[in-house]
């Protein structure tokens, strides 16, 4: 495992300074966080580097398998996902040094290096779209890879995790177009961009979903919209601002 992919995990500018007091320390290491921080990576790199076994994914044995394996490997490292006072882990873990890795949420800060790692590693080149970098990421550093795989391959840009729809205002054209929106991007994302299955998906004729793609967009195909929208939508604005042309 080299430098470079652990340079590359989320939140390295803060505790990069403590690796070599980690891989120095004398006892067993419990390295955790969540899926897609690194855990692995962080763990097969410390246990190369100071000549230590490496247990990946300790949270699938019992907290028996895992007091054999540390009285057999007194100064290994272990990768999980449990916290190290989580009680099915506590004793086992007790024995060790416990570092968490944070999330990419928590270092918002490396979101573009680690975006930009990941895009090397899958040689996706750029320009790329903003919204394959935008946060919240589920799944993390997997969530990124996905999505920059899924861009090669098909296209796609994320979907909105939390799609808002403007209720603030009584204005029920403003919140038609705004859930017809919503409808039809989802649908072409979940087509990977096929117009014929998001059609289906919708209950709509093709024709109609043209339609609608000329008043919204297509996020897939990065299109933008080319028309204004229904007449309610135009009447609704316009009594909002009397100078809207």
């Amino acid at each position: 495992m080299s430098l470079d992919r652990v340079q590359g995990l989320p939140g390295h500018e803060a505790w990069g300074g403590r690796l070599e007091a980690l891989a120095g320390h004398p006892g067993p290491l419990w390295i955790f966080g969540e899926t897609g921080t690194g855990v692995s990576t962080l763990g097969a790199w410390l246990a190369g580097t100071s000549g230590r076994a490496f247990l990946d994914d300790a949270d699938r044995l019992s907290e028996d398998d895992l007091l054999a394996w540390l009285d057999a490997n007194p100064r290994g490292v272990l990768g999980a996902h449990l916290d190290p006072e989580a009680p099915a882990r506590a004793r086992a873990a007790s024995r060790c040094l416990a570092f968490r890795l944070p999330t990419l949420e928590e270092a918002p800060d490396s979101v573009q290096r680690c975006f930009w790692t990941l895009a090397r590693e899958e040689a996706v080149a750029p320009p790329l779209p903003p919204a394959l970098a935008a946060l919240p990421c589920p799944g993390n550093l997997r969530g990124l890879r996905n999505r920059l795989v899924r861009w090669r391959l098909l296209g796609q840009l994320p979907e909105d995790p939390a799609p808002r729809l403007p209720l603030d205002q009584d204005d029920l054209a403003a919140n038609l177009h705004a859930l017809e929106r919503l409808l039809l991007h989802r649908a072409l994302r979940r087509a990977y961009g096929n117009r014929l299955e998001a059609a289906k998906r919708m209950g709509v004729s093709r024709r109609h979903l043209y339609l609608l793609i000329a008043r919204h967009g297509d996020p897939v195909r990065g299109e933008a919209p080319t028309h204004e929208g229904p007449k309610r939508l135009r009447r609704s604005q316009h009594s909002r601002n009397p100078l809207h042309p």
